[in-house]
């Protein structure tokens, strides 16, 4: 079935149009609600968001439909997605929302739906409740006496605070290490540099002055060339740049050299084999992970699972097959020893855990293996045309695969947040690769004009 609102990660859009209005947010709490009512107790739903001026918009939209439904609403106010993903489990509560575009500027916004458990909706449940959003509430409204109630938790970043601190070595601390860190103007612009404070270090905060309008603007992980500058200027050991909703990050080296996902999660992969704590020898990533990470993986005993993009079908494998590390090439990695969903601060700290346990600098210890080339292109569609189902893009597609000749890989996907067709090619050949992609992006670009 076609979905109607939902994309790869929840509901996204531009604030105030489409799918992305005040009514529409409504709704989805209403549908949501009487998805998850269950039994006679309090229901009870968490509401977190990020820094965007839309934000005072959806709040109390998504609160009213709730509350008309009977459930009391807990808003926790600018957290990251995955401190509202912990609230929800921690506080018992019946569901989770957390309100944001994650990278997207400003403009955008969305809404990430968790379970009780903490974890992302499963396609069927998000399938349900589009249902019930288009089905009408005449009859499904609480009688006045049983609404439900609102109320603010003033202590929610002091307990995701205290949460990612624990998930770092007692024995351990960040004495001695100069730290910047970009949030991007974004969701942990008040958690993020204290946390690392707290842990010993010296820290250079940037990105943390957020006006509703400034999220993601030329900062944060979207936007790497900031924290490199700031780690070269002020002689730091590391930067860590995370994006709007802080569940992602990119790394950068003393040298100011970007370190993406894919090293990211050798370096973890390795230091959990070595002190036996990965489950199953195996990492779970995405299509998009580079094949250097897999082979590196392989050298050392690992086995690589791959899943389609979207760090919530990461998580899926992960919880199928009981793996404790999985994540993406764009930042987000996921420990479920710790959360349930991916968290950049929480992956900062077992970056630095590895860092002071080793006395290594961050370019030794994140440059396990050399990357195949590989690019990747974004080309816009109209979003009521299909460019993948026309022959000429097949045709292309099949000519690029048919030119790596089992010496590479293609991979097209359309963005599930954006009309955007994502064309990405990898292989041995940097001239080859680029020709390919420059093909593929090419044949989309002649159906739009």
């Amino acid at each position: 079935m076609t979905r109607k609102y939902f994309g790869t990660d929840g509901i996204r859009g531009t604030a105030n149009e489409g799918n992305m209005t005040a009514e529409v947010a409504m709704r989805v709490g209403m549908a949501a609600a009487k998805h998850f009512i269950r039994g006679d107790h309090t229901h009870r739903v968490v509401i977190g968001k990020d820094t965007r001026l839309s934000g005072y918009m959806l709040e109390p939209a998504l609160a009213s439909g709730f509350i008309s439904m009977g459930m009391d609403v807990i808003m926790v106010g600018p957290m990251p997605t995955p401190a509202v993903a912990m609230l929800t489990h921690s506080l018992r509560a019946d569901l989770g929302v957390m309100i944001t575009a994650s990278h997207n500027p400003f403009c955008d916004n969305g809404l990430k739906l968790f379970g009780p458990d903490g974890y992302k909706l499963s396609d069927a449940i998000e399938m349900e409740i589009e249902r019930r959003m288009d089905n009408g509430y005449a009859d499904n409204l609480v009688p006045s006496a049983k609404l439900g109630r609102a109320q603010r938790l003033k202590n929610a970043v002091g307990r995701y605070m205290e949460f990612a601190k624990n998930t770092f070595p007692k024995h351990q601390r960040l004495d001695g290490l100069k730290i910047v860190v970009d949030c991007a103007n974004g969701a942990a612009y008040r958690s993020a540099p204290e946390v690392l404070w707290e842990l010993g270090a010296e820290v250079i905060p940037i990105g943390v002055n957020p006006n509703g309008t400034n999220i993601n603007d030329n900062c944060g992980s979207t936007f790497p060339e900031l924290i490199c500058d700031n780690v070269v200027l002020h002689n730091a050991d590391i930067g860590i740049a995370l994006d709007g909703d802080a569940d992602r990050l990119i790394i950068c080296d003393e040298k100011g050299r970007i370190i993406d996902g894919d090293q990211l999660m050798a370096t973890v992969a390795t230091n959990m084999k070595q002190t036996g704590k990965l489950s199953g020898n195996a990492v779970v990533t995405t299509i998009m992970s580079n094949l250097g990470l897999e082979k590196y993986l392989e050298s050392i005993g690992l086995d690589l699972i791959r899943t389609q993009v979207g760090d919530r079908y990461v998580v899926e494998a992960m919880r199928e097959q009981n793996l404790n590390l999985g994540g993406e090439q764009s930042g987000h990695i996921v420990m479920s020893d710790f959360a349930t969903t991916g968290d950049g601060l929480i992956a900062a700290l077992q970056i630095l855990s590895v860092q002071v346990s080793t006395g290594k600098k961050v370019s030794e210890i994140c440059n396990l293996f050399t990357a195949y080339p590989q690019l990747l292109k974004n080309v816009r569609y109209e979003p009521d045309s299909d460019p993948l189902t026309q022959a000429s893009v097949k045709a292309a597609i099949v000519e690029g695969e048919n030119r790596l000749n089992g010496c590479g890989r293609v991979v097209i996907r359309k963005s599930g947040t954006e009309p955007l067709i994502r064309v990405m090619a990898e292989g041995q050949d940097d001239k080859l690769i680029t020709a390919v992609v420059d093909d593929i992006v090419s044949s989309v670009e002649q159906l739009s004009t």
